[in-house]
């Protein structure tokens, strides 16, 4: 007799709204109702195979207390919410009729077939298409996969707006940031604040506070801050034993990213390089990973020319262009009103300075045994006889090669109307000033490592780990 009550009063309730305000009715079925008052306001409490309708927004659960006064129901066990394409789960939550919105912070899963997203706390408004998930927020998107403190979730436009403690992983690169907007159709995310960018497979990290990243074009650019540090391991001929570990460091105003088959990487303004013993100051930078090469030129013709330092030498020409083999230096090419210029280790006043429009080093083991100097070569090097100074030889000619041996000049051969003139030591000690090329420049401001870092609080060490 019981059950035949309950039948005939939910064949009532079918058409009882949670208040008429409501522009779409509100309807609950269930296996039972109870009615009873809280507070002076009706709630009536619907258990077993609950199924509430509003419009297109259909729940179910285990059971349901509806506030008619307030129109919201607090829903409880196995609770599921349908729109066309979007479902929501969540083992308990609350639903509020007015605003057509849903609640839960006993954790949630929403799924509308693009995305599938979780948190501790959500909330979906029916209306705006909208999600606001708080506390351990993870969004799976397929191709990636990101978590947060907080994020909104906008369907129609396929955007998520990301906030604290940001990670999106996916399979080339992780990223993290303060906050970021992802646009899902668009394949387009702009991240803010604290950006690292560790993508997987060369061992680079980029870091900045501004990051727009175009997945379909495989473009990335970086355009507050940026910094890129990667950790080469280099090994020896046999390519089986470790010989060192080199760590390159590019620092500049802006950096772009191209993840296409160029592979290209590309600093602007204010460019500063190390790499071991070679540091850079430029105003444009190419680095081709596949092709293991980098480049540097100045941007225009009354720019200022491109420096890079080596152990104790300093090169300026208007390109530099240095080639790797298997992550080693192999050569340098300088192009373009070029000038190297040494320093003894034991003589500081003491420069050798090699002159042409191009030149091209050649290194064994990232050690220099030979440059080649092309068109109207000048020079002054510095002779020695068992490791003391004996005068100096000043040449010229057409083209030039000279050997290396220890960091110093073993040879030197001229070809082309060559002249040379020897100055003894008895002219040259305490002079050494007045013996130098007419474009002899000693650059300051060589770029360290650590002090790059350090605008990003990062050591080389804690890479490594």
């Amino acid at each position: 007799m019981r059950y035949k009550i309950v039948f005939v009063l939910l064949v009532v309730m079918a058409t009882i709204t949670f208040a008429q305000e409501s522009s779409e009715p509100i309807t609950v079925i269930g296996n039972e109702l109870m009615g009873r008052e809280e507070n002076g306001s009706p709630v009536r409490e619907v258990i077993g195979h609950v199924i509430l309708h509003q419009g297109n927004v259909v729940i179910t659960c285990d059971r349901a207390i509806q506030f008619l006064a307030q129109n919201n129901a607090r829903l409880i066990g196995n609770v599921i919410v349908t729109q066309d394409t979007l479902t929501i789960k969540t083992p308990e939550g609350f639903y509020y009729g007015n605003e057509k919105r849903a609640y839960s912070d006993k954790g949630v899963i929403l799924d509308d077939k693009k995305v599938i997203l979780t948190a501790s706390i959500g909330e979906y408004f029916f209306k705006e298409n909208k999600a606001h998930f708080t506390n351990n927020v993870k969004l799976d998107d397929t191709s990636s996969v990101l978590t947060s403190d907080e994020l909104l979730y906008f369907r129609k436009e396929n955007k998520a707006i990301a906030m604290r403690n940001v990670k999106i992983v996916d399979i080339d690169h992780t990223i993290f940031a303060d906050s970021l907007i992802h646009l899902r159709q668009e394949r387009i995310t702009y991240g803010f604040n604290n950006i690292k960018i560790i993508a997987k497979g060369d061992g680079s990290t980029i870091w900045g506070d501004h990051i727009e990243d175009y997945r379909s074009k495989e473009y990335s650019i970086v355009d507050k801050n940026p910094l890129l540090m990667q950790i080469d391991s280099v090994y020896d001929n046999s390519k089986t034993k470790l010989t060192s570990i080199d760590t390159l460091i590019i620092k500049s105003k802006r950096m772009e990213a191209y993840r296409d088959t160029t592979n290209r990487f590309i600093a602007y303004d204010s460019v500063k390089i190390v790499r071991g013993d070679f540091a850079s100051r430029n105003e444009i930078t190419i680095y081709e990973r596949k092709r293991e090469k980098i480049t540097t030129y100045k941007q225009t013709a009354v720019s200022d020319k491109p420096i890079m330092w080596y152990t104790n030498s300093q090169l300026t020409g208007d390109s530099i262009i240095v080639t790797l083999v298997d992550k080693k230096i192999d050569q340098i090419n300088v192009i373009g009103k070029g000038l190297v210029i040494s320093q003894n280790e034991k003589y500081p006043l003491r420069y050798d300075q090699i002159d042409g429009n191009r030149l091209k080093l050649w290194f064994t083991d990232s050690q220099l045994q030979k440059t080649e100097v092309f068109d109207n070569v000048l020079s002054f090097y510095y002779m020695y006889d068992s490791d003391q100074p004996n005068g100096l030889v000043k040449a010229s000619a057409l083209n030039a090669e000279i050997d290396f041996k220890d960091k110093k000049i073993e040879k030197v051969r001229l070809f082309g109307d060559p002249k040379s003139e020897y100055h003894p030591e008895v002219l040259v000690k305490g002079n050494e000033k007045s013996f130098v090329l007419p474009r002899f420049v000693l650059a300051k401001g060589r770029p360290v490592g650590q002090e790059l870092l350090r605008t990003r609080n990062v050591s080389i060490q804690e890479k490594k780990r």
